[in-house]
């Protein structure tokens, strides 16, 4: 029989979310970036362990290679047919382990679970089985399908997301729980990356007159940069997210000091809004750099790109799932929230469907050489999924509560 809500959260085993959590850290699920995929260095163990603990749930588990090694899985309690599907999801990869000696050596230390992939985002996919058990185990037959979710390559390209919403299962809302800092996200910047070529002419540097130095060409781009900017900060900001942002972030250019370099190239990270597209900000920045070609002749330029390319998030403020997450902290914490927008991109624009962010931890723990996730951090997320699984696919037990 089920239960009342207040016996639900009791039921949330504090003890087996840690010890889930530090197993799936002491697999080594690190993304090999533009390496090649290899044990240790690929999602394939990870999405076996995490396939076989949904299958064990009763779930019937999908799993789909997106490259060799480097699959996403999912597993779908069946619902009732009578209420939306929702679908929780995480990212099964990890970064490097760099001067991280003990990364896959998981602790508990002080109310904290140490390790890589602590907080970002192994946390959260421990807290989805334990709600999968807590739903079983109470007998609670959902209205709508619920999916849990582990995909492929987020710190780097986000093929597993962008692989998932053209050939993974569909639901009407998700929730990602990345390390949020317990805020609840609706909405999120885009990053698009582009790359800038110039050619000059190579000469002996103890005669530079004579060339064309392909550095200077660059240096004139960043110049305008400043100004492209200025622009982005006079617009009107989106109500959330702020400005756009526009940040040269590397450069590359010459071969040794004894020659003028012919050639230099600059990368420019943008970050976009909801409601900007990809093809506006490549003219923006074409018109930047063909205005930089006309002042200055002796150069040649090219642009291309988005050499990355991440979507912009924008979940309407009165979506029921929204609603129901906003509850749920409510309902969990005490404390009536608005939603913000999260601080970074994320798989969610890639599913096809209204995502939102919300997870323990945060970005100052995440990538570092200490990671940690607090446990009643931990606690606190698993509960307000849990709610918001029930407010929007098992209404009747919180009518009970």
């Amino acid at each position: 029989m089920t239960k009342s809500l207040n016996h639900l959260f009791e039921a949330i085993e504090v003890r087996r979310l840690v010890d889930d959590l530090c197993e799936m850290i002491a697999i080594p699920s690190i993304n090999p970036f533009q390496g090649e995929a290899r044990p240790g260095y690929r999602e394939q163990e990870m999405a076996e362990y995490y396939a076989d603990r949904l299958s064990s749930l009763g779930l019937d588990v999908g799993m789909r290679e997106v490259v060799a090694g480097r699959p996403n899985v999912w597993g779908r309690l069946e619902g009732k047919g009578a209420g939306p599907s929702l679908m929780l999801s995480g990212h099964l990869d990890t970064v490097g382990d760099e001067n991280y000696p003990d990364a896959l050596q998981p602790r508990v230390e002080n109310r904290r679970v140490y390790g890589r992939g602590a907080c970002d985002m192994k946390d959260a996919l421990a807290s989805y089985l334990e709600i999968l058990r807590v739903v079983r185990d109470a007998g609670i037959e959902l209205d709508g399908d619920l999916i849990v979710t582990g995909v492929a390559d987020e710190e780097d390209q986000l093929i597993g997301s962008r692989d998932f919403g053209r050939h993974g299962p569909w639901a009407d809302f998700g929730i990602i729980g990345e390390p949020s800092d317990m805020a609840v996200c609706r909405a999120h910047k885009g990053q698009a990356g582009y790359r800038v070529r110039c050619y000059g002419k190579a000469v002996h540097s103890s005669r530079p007159e004579l060339g064309v130095n392909a550095i200077d060409g660059i240096h004139r781009v960043i110049g305008a940069l400043d100004g492209y900017r200025e622009q982005l900060a006079a617009r009107e900001p989106h109500a959330l997210c702020g400005h756009g942002r526009c940040c040269p972030s590397v450069i590359r250019g010459g071969s040794i000091v004894s020659t003028v370099p012919d050639y230099c190239e600059l990368e420019i990270d943008r970050r976009t809004l909801p409601g900007e597209t990809e093809e506006t900000v490549r003219r923006e920045l074409q018109d930047l750099v063909d205005a930089v070609s006309e002042a200055h002749p002796q150069f040649e330029f090219e642009i291309d790109g988005p050499t990355i390319s991440i979507g912009t998030l924008e979940v309407e403020a009165g979506h029921p799932g929204l609603a129901a997450v906003l509850a749920g902290v409510e309902r969990v914490t005490g404390d009536a929230v608005e939603a913000q927008a999260f601080f970074g991109g994320t798989d969610a624009p890639n599913f096809g469907f209204p995502m939102l962010i919300y997870g323990a931890g945060s970005v100052r723990q995440a990538h570092t050489t200490n990671e940690y996730v607090e446990i009643d951090e931990m606690l606190t997320a698993t509960r307000v999924y849990l709610y918001s699984t029930l407010k929007l696919q098992a209404p009747g037990v919180l009518q009970e509560d």
